[in-house]
Protein backbone atom coordinates (compact mmCIF):
# COMPACT_ATOMS: atom_id res chain seq x y z
CA UNK A 1 0.00 0.00 0.00
CA UNK A 2 3.03 2.17 0.65
CA UNK A 3 4.38 2.22 -2.84
CA UNK A 4 2.19 4.46 -4.48
CA UNK A 5 3.13 7.30 -2.56
CA UNK A 6 6.69 6.71 -2.41
CA UNK A 7 6.67 6.06 -6.06
CA UNK A 8 4.87 9.68 -6.39
CA UNK A 9 7.37 10.99 -3.73
CA UNK A 10 10.14 9.78 -6.15
CA UNK A 11 8.72 11.48 -8.83
CA UNK A 12 8.30 14.69 -7.69
CA UNK A 13 11.32 14.74 -6.40
CA UNK A 14 12.98 13.56 -9.56
CA UNK A 15 11.57 16.22 -11.28
CA UNK A 16 12.51 19.09 -8.29
CA UNK A 17 15.66 17.98 -9.36
CA UNK A 18 15.44 18.08 -12.58
CA UNK A 19 13.87 21.67 -12.33
CA UNK A 20 16.88 22.53 -10.46
CA UNK A 21 19.83 21.57 -13.02
CA UNK A 22 17.52 23.11 -15.34
CA UNK A 23 17.68 26.19 -13.45
CA UNK A 24 21.65 25.99 -12.41
CA UNK A 25 22.29 25.29 -16.18
CA UNK A 26 20.77 28.35 -17.03
CA UNK A 27 22.61 30.33 -14.63
CA UNK A 28 25.69 29.06 -15.93
CA UNK A 29 24.71 29.75 -19.17
CA UNK A 30 24.04 33.61 -18.52
CA UNK A 31 27.07 34.25 -16.60
CA UNK A 32 29.79 32.85 -18.78
CA UNK A 33 28.37 34.95 -21.71
CA UNK A 34 28.54 38.35 -19.45
CA UNK A 35 32.54 36.90 -19.37
CA UNK A 36 32.52 36.41 -22.72
CA UNK A 37 30.95 39.63 -23.95
CA UNK A 38 31.24 42.02 -20.99
CA UNK A 39 34.28 40.55 -19.07
CA UNK A 40 34.76 39.69 -15.69
CA UNK A 41 33.41 42.94 -13.89
CA UNK A 42 29.83 42.17 -14.97
CA UNK A 43 29.91 39.04 -12.98
CA UNK A 44 27.91 40.20 -10.15
CA UNK A 45 24.96 38.54 -8.18
CA UNK A 46 22.86 41.21 -9.37
CA UNK A 47 23.61 41.55 -12.83
CA UNK A 48 23.70 37.78 -13.16
CA UNK A 49 20.05 37.96 -11.71
CA UNK A 50 18.63 40.52 -14.19
CA UNK A 51 19.81 38.76 -16.44
CA UNK A 52 18.67 35.47 -15.71
CA UNK A 53 15.45 36.77 -14.33
CA UNK A 54 15.03 35.35 -10.78
CA UNK A 55 16.25 37.03 -7.61
CA UNK A 56 19.81 37.33 -6.00
CA UNK A 57 19.15 35.06 -3.47
CA UNK A 58 18.37 32.34 -5.95
CA UNK A 59 21.56 33.04 -7.39
CA UNK A 60 23.44 32.93 -3.50
CA UNK A 61 21.65 29.68 -2.43
CA UNK A 62 22.80 27.85 -5.22
CA UNK A 63 26.81 29.16 -5.36
CA UNK A 64 27.40 30.79 -2.24
CA UNK A 65 29.08 33.73 -3.62
CA UNK A 66 31.15 35.06 -6.57
CA UNK A 67 34.07 32.46 -5.70
CA UNK A 68 31.44 29.70 -5.26
CA UNK A 69 29.86 30.67 -8.38
CA UNK A 70 33.54 30.80 -10.39
CA UNK A 71 34.69 27.12 -9.07
CA UNK A 72 31.14 26.08 -10.60
CA UNK A 73 31.37 28.18 -14.11
CA UNK A 74 35.35 26.47 -13.82
CA UNK A 75 33.80 22.97 -13.47
CA UNK A 76 31.60 23.20 -15.93
CA UNK A 77 33.63 24.50 -18.71
CA UNK A 78 35.81 20.65 -17.95
CA UNK A 79 32.71 18.75 -17.72
CA UNK A 80 31.61 19.81 -21.17
CA UNK A 81 34.67 19.12 -22.71
CA UNK A 82 34.23 15.60 -20.79
CA UNK A 83 31.34 14.94 -22.62
CA UNK A 84 32.41 16.52 -25.86
CA UNK A 85 35.58 13.89 -25.62
CA UNK A 86 33.23 11.40 -24.44
CA UNK A 87 30.83 11.66 -27.59
CA UNK A 88 33.92 10.88 -30.29
CA UNK A 89 32.80 7.82 -31.84
CA UNK A 90 34.90 4.81 -31.49
CA UNK A 91 37.93 3.93 -33.97
CA UNK A 92 38.97 0.75 -35.59
CA UNK A 93 41.94 0.93 -33.06
CA UNK A 94 42.80 2.77 -30.06
CA UNK A 95 45.51 4.35 -32.27
CA UNK A 96 43.00 5.84 -34.46
CA UNK A 97 40.91 7.18 -31.34
CA UNK A 98 43.59 8.95 -29.80
CA UNK A 99 44.53 10.72 -33.06
CA UNK A 100 41.10 11.89 -33.48
CA UNK A 101 40.36 13.03 -30.04
CA UNK A 102 43.45 15.74 -30.47
CA UNK A 103 41.18 17.76 -33.24
CA UNK A 104 38.00 17.34 -31.02
CA UNK A 105 39.51 18.91 -28.05
CA UNK A 106 40.70 21.92 -30.37
CA UNK A 107 37.38 21.89 -31.62
CA UNK A 108 35.45 22.28 -27.90
CA UNK A 109 38.29 24.66 -26.86
CA UNK A 110 37.53 27.18 -29.64
CA UNK A 111 33.49 26.86 -29.63
CA UNK A 112 33.83 27.34 -25.82
CA UNK A 113 35.58 30.45 -25.69
CA UNK A 114 33.92 32.13 -22.37
CA UNK A 115 34.75 28.51 -20.21
CA UNK A 116 37.93 28.30 -22.29
CA UNK A 117 39.03 31.94 -20.85
CA UNK A 118 38.04 30.75 -17.17
CA UNK A 119 39.60 27.62 -17.32
CA UNK A 120 42.94 28.16 -18.80
CA UNK A 121 43.30 32.32 -19.05
CA UNK A 122 42.28 33.36 -15.80
CA UNK A 123 39.36 35.15 -17.14
CA UNK A 124 38.43 36.12 -13.56
CA UNK A 125 41.28 38.15 -11.73
CA UNK A 126 42.07 36.47 -8.08
CA UNK A 127 40.09 33.57 -8.89
CA UNK A 128 41.90 30.25 -8.16
CA UNK A 129 40.29 26.50 -8.30
CA UNK A 130 40.83 24.49 -4.89
CA UNK A 131 42.77 21.54 -4.91
CA UNK A 132 39.34 19.44 -5.28
CA UNK A 133 38.37 21.48 -8.02
CA UNK A 134 42.03 20.90 -9.85
CA UNK A 135 41.52 17.19 -9.23
CA UNK A 136 38.18 17.15 -10.95
CA UNK A 137 39.11 19.25 -13.62
CA UNK A 138 42.11 16.59 -14.38
CA UNK A 139 39.53 13.43 -14.13
CA UNK A 140 37.53 14.98 -16.87
CA UNK A 141 40.12 14.95 -19.07
CA UNK A 142 40.65 10.82 -18.18
CA UNK A 143 39.69 9.27 -21.67
CA UNK A 144 43.11 10.59 -22.71
CA UNK A 145 44.96 8.42 -20.13
CA UNK A 146 42.12 5.42 -20.85
CA UNK A 147 42.62 5.79 -24.60
CA UNK A 148 46.23 6.03 -24.42
CA UNK A 149 46.53 2.88 -21.96
CA UNK A 150 44.83 0.97 -24.75
CA UNK A 151 47.28 2.32 -27.09
CA UNK A 152 49.90 1.09 -24.87
CA UNK A 153 48.61 -2.31 -24.43
CA UNK A 154 47.76 -2.71 -28.02
CA UNK A 155 51.60 -1.98 -28.42
CA UNK A 156 51.34 1.20 -30.45
CA UNK A 157 52.96 3.08 -27.76
CA UNK A 158 55.79 2.37 -25.07
CA UNK A 159 54.90 1.10 -22.06
CA UNK A 160 54.98 4.04 -19.53
CA UNK A 161 52.44 5.95 -17.17
CA UNK A 162 49.20 6.78 -19.55
CA UNK A 163 49.34 10.08 -17.74
CA UNK A 164 52.61 10.81 -18.76
CA UNK A 165 51.80 10.79 -22.28
CA UNK A 166 48.50 12.31 -21.57
CA UNK A 167 49.94 15.28 -19.76
CA UNK A 168 52.28 15.98 -22.84
CA UNK A 169 50.02 15.63 -25.00
CA UNK A 170 47.24 18.29 -23.29
CA UNK A 171 50.74 20.43 -23.10
CA UNK A 172 51.27 20.06 -26.89
CA UNK A 173 48.04 21.04 -27.20
CA UNK A 174 47.12 23.98 -24.88
CA UNK A 175 50.27 25.89 -26.45
CA UNK A 176 48.94 25.92 -29.97
CA UNK A 177 45.44 26.76 -29.15
CA UNK A 178 46.73 29.30 -27.02
CA UNK A 179 48.52 30.90 -30.04
CA UNK A 180 45.77 30.61 -32.13
CA UNK A 181 43.11 31.82 -30.13
CA UNK A 182 45.73 34.84 -29.74
CA UNK A 183 45.70 35.14 -33.73
CA UNK A 184 49.38 33.73 -34.09
CA UNK A 185 48.07 30.42 -36.40
CA UNK A 186 45.67 30.79 -38.67
CA UNK A 187 44.48 27.62 -39.27
CA UNK A 188 44.92 23.97 -37.21
CA UNK A 189 47.80 22.57 -39.16
CA UNK A 190 50.33 23.28 -36.17
CA UNK A 191 47.53 22.21 -33.68
CA UNK A 192 48.10 18.70 -36.10
CA UNK A 193 51.51 19.26 -36.56
CA UNK A 194 52.32 19.40 -32.56
CA UNK A 195 50.13 16.64 -31.64
CA UNK A 196 51.12 14.08 -33.83
CA UNK A 197 54.69 15.05 -32.84
CA UNK A 198 53.97 14.24 -29.64
CA UNK A 199 52.25 11.06 -30.15
CA UNK A 200 54.97 10.16 -31.92
CA UNK A 201 57.89 10.65 -29.19
CA UNK A 202 56.12 7.64 -27.45
CA UNK A 203 55.50 5.59 -30.09
CA UNK A 204 56.91 2.22 -30.56
CA UNK A 205 59.68 1.39 -33.35
CA UNK A 206 58.37 -1.43 -35.17
CA UNK A 207 61.82 -1.37 -36.75
CA UNK A 208 63.92 -1.97 -33.31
Amino acid sequence: MTSAPLGLQGAYLKGERASHDELRSHLLDVAVNLLETDGPDSLTMRRIAAEAGCTTTVIYTMFGNREGLAEALYLEGFERFRRYLESVPQRRSPFEHLTALGPAYRQVCLSEPGYYSLMFERAIPGFEPSERARTLARAALNILDRVIADCISAGYLIPTQPRKIADALWAAAQGAISLERAGHLRDGRTFEAVTMATICCYQVNKQA
